[in-house]
């Protein structure tokens, strides 16, 4: 008998988590993209950045408060899916699963372009490698990735602090031959060269180039200690984004000129060259390289966990659930990784097409997500008893409608601009797409079963001798206990009970993070087992059982295969409710097993011990 796949392996430490979390905001944007936000809200561009944090780590803070009341999920998604519906949770995973499964193919391109400063090669090449390499890395091991996650953010975090550092003692007046002079603040126009609306309408840039810090409490959940780990990556979004962005454009503008070209081509390169460190544009590039790569390394990493869970909930393949011998969902990162190779191709074949379509169609799906996000800490909040509620969010319910609403001004403001409006119209069609097959796929999964009738137990109505059950959340029922009394009740026969150990069959997909799923769904089917087990065999029947594949109909003919039973019961909800029976469970066990199938449908609660 098949148990349970291998479950995902806890290998992420708390200098993994800590790591992942500091350098979880800093991507390729800050170091590239910070110069166009500057040319365009001038030397206040610094007051951009605080007000996009201060989103952000409202944002994090409603996260964190719902993830330590329930710290048990590493999956966001599940709290749409509680306060708004299957419709919210499934829109949050597909979204956000799409979001980053485009991420990873930008980033390959963009990291191949830097490589293209040193190395020669055509850029779809480099792209596929890079790609190639970090596929591998996620499937080797989770602390493979969280190695490379944690050197590669470290890098990250260094070179800011670097930055910070030697930039706050050149515009002290502390360098050599260097006076205090914050006249950038105030020359070329002044402090809102372009208006003081300049600061707000760049948010829309901004806000793309801090997404990441919600990953951390994605990694928590392949922690030993999930809710102490989800608490303290989001008490400490605070302090890294207000020195790390706010901190460093801030030395950016009083460095330079807001207008100055070598700033918008390359702003920390330029910062550097003008404090007259030598190789700036080589260390700096490889600092971006790193960066690229560690978005690159967190995309598939965090899509993957997300298509995973999914995949338990049954809004996904059942396929994407399987997990390879060191831990790590391989299916899902493979299926992830195709979508990422797509991407690069598209950018090499159709580069202003096909990959621009695609960049535009998730570009305003991380506000979805986050706008989801929110409403549903509203909800959930007034759910929550208050002992539960260990990280409040402040000054509920108003700073909770604040966040709603400056999300939805994010998006008429994408509305409203003509750059960003496409990637607003494409992404909402993405939404409804996602919300069409969600719909589409309910009304498959609950169309009616063809009628199922019992056979009878032989052609000489004789008792069956050996008789296998498949059964998982029915397996306590009434229905079922009285169907096995009745089928021998001279007690001569021998029962097999086989349950599926199936994570939405035994609720966990709905209450465990990915790397807790397959665990707890062990234990609670073992234990749903044991009291069968135990029941049968205080009656006096001889009985015994195993856990089979998360598959039913696999789980069903490995034990036919070792149990060779003469009689099938198949034990199931109501129509109405039964996944199994949605699938054609018991159909298709008639046609693959020459044998007579009883099949047992449960109404009554589960009989206790």
């Amino acid at each position: 008998m098949q148990a349970a796949p291998t479950e995902l392996k806890k290998g992420l430490k708390q200098r993994h988590l800590t790591m992942i979390a500091m350098g979880g905001v800093i991507g390729a944007g800050l170091f590239v993209g910070s110069g166009t936000v500057i040319g365009e809200a001038g030397p206040a561009a610094f007051l951009t950045y605080a007000i996009t944090g201060l989103l952000i780590i409202l944002v994090m803070r409603m996260l964190g408060e719902m993830a330590t009341a329930n710290p048990s999920t590493g999956s966001f998604a599940d709290y749409a899916r509680q306060a708004l519906g299957g419709w919210a949770g499934f829109s949050v995973g597909w979204l956000y699963w799409y979001f980053w499964v485009i991420v990873i193919g930008f980033e390959a391109v963009a990291g191949a372009k830097v490589l293209q400063y040193w190395v020669d090669a055509p850029l779809w090449l480099m792209s596929l490698i890079l790609m190639a390499l970090m596929t591998l890395t996620n499937l080797f091991s989770v602390s493979s990735f969280g190695e490379f996650e944690f050197w590669f953010a470290g890098i990250k975090v260094a070179a800011i602090v670097v930055f910070l550092v030697l930039g706050g003692v050149f515009v002290l007046g502390l360098w050599p031959g260097k006076d205090l002079d914050f006249s950038n603040l105030t020359q070329q126009g002044g402090f809102f060269p372009n208006g003081i609306g300049t600061i707000f309408s760049a948010v829309v840039v901004v806000i793309f180039s801090m997404v990441g810090a919600e990953v951390a409490t994605i990694a928590a959940a392949e922690s030993p200690d999930p809710g102490r780990s989800i608490a303290k990556a989001t008490n400490s979004v605070i302090l890294r984004i207000a020195v790390f962005f706010v901190g460093s454009i801030f030395l950016l503008a009083v460095i330079l000129p807001w207008n100055s070209a070598d700033l918008a081509a390359s702003p920390y390169v330029a910062a550097f060259q003008q404090m007259g460190i030598p190789y700036a544009d080589d260390i700096m590039n490889a600092v971006v390289l790193t960066a690229v790569l560690s978005c690159l390394n967190s995309g598939l990493y965090t899509s993957s966990r997300m298509l995973f869970v999914l995949a338990a909930r049954r809004e996904a393949p059942a396929a994407l659930m399987e997990v390879s011998r060191s831990g790590v969902p391989r299916a899902a990162i493979l299926a992830s990784t195709v979508v990422g190779f797509l991407c690069v191709i598209a950018a090499a074949v159709s580069p202003e097409r096909v990959f621009s379509f695609l960049l535009n169609s998730s570009g305003a799906v991380i506000l979805f997500v986050y706008l989801l996000i929110a409403i549903s800490q509203i909800i959930l909040r007034r759910r929550t008893s208050p002992e539960k509620l260990t990280v409040k969010m402040w000054a509920f319910p108003v700073l909770s409608f604040v966040v709603v609403a400056a999300i939805v001004a994010v998006l008429v403001q994408m509305a409203f601009d003509e750059d960003a409006r496409t990637q607003l119209l494409l992404s909402l069609a993405s939404w409804a797409l996602v919300i069409a097959l969600f719909f589409a796929t309910r009304r498959l999964r609950n169309r009616a079963p063809r009628e199922a009738v019992d056979q009878a137990p032989g052609p000489d109505g004789a008792a069956a001798q050996r008789v296998l059950v498949l059964a998982n959340e029915t397996v306590e029922g009434a229905e079922l206990m009285d169907e096995l009394r009745a089928i021998d009740r001279s007690g001569a026969a021998r029962y097999f009970v086989c349950v599926p150990a199936n994570p939405i069959d035994t609720g966990q997909a709905m209450h465990q993070g990915a790397a807790f799923v397959w665990q707890a769904t062990t234990e609670a089917a073992q234990a749903r087992l044991d009291r069968t087990l135990e029941l049968l065999r205080r009656e006096g029947l001889e009985a015994d059982g195993a856990l089979g594949s998360y598959k039913p109909l696999r789980a069903l003919a490995d034990a036919v295969d070792s149990f060779h039973p003469d009689r099938l019961v198949i034990c199931t909800l109501p129509p109405d409710r039964s996944a199994w029976l949605r699938y054609d469970v018991v159909d298709r066990a008639r046609e693959a097993h020459d044998l007579p199938v009883t099949h047992v449908v449960v109404q009554s609660a589960a009989v206790g011990v």
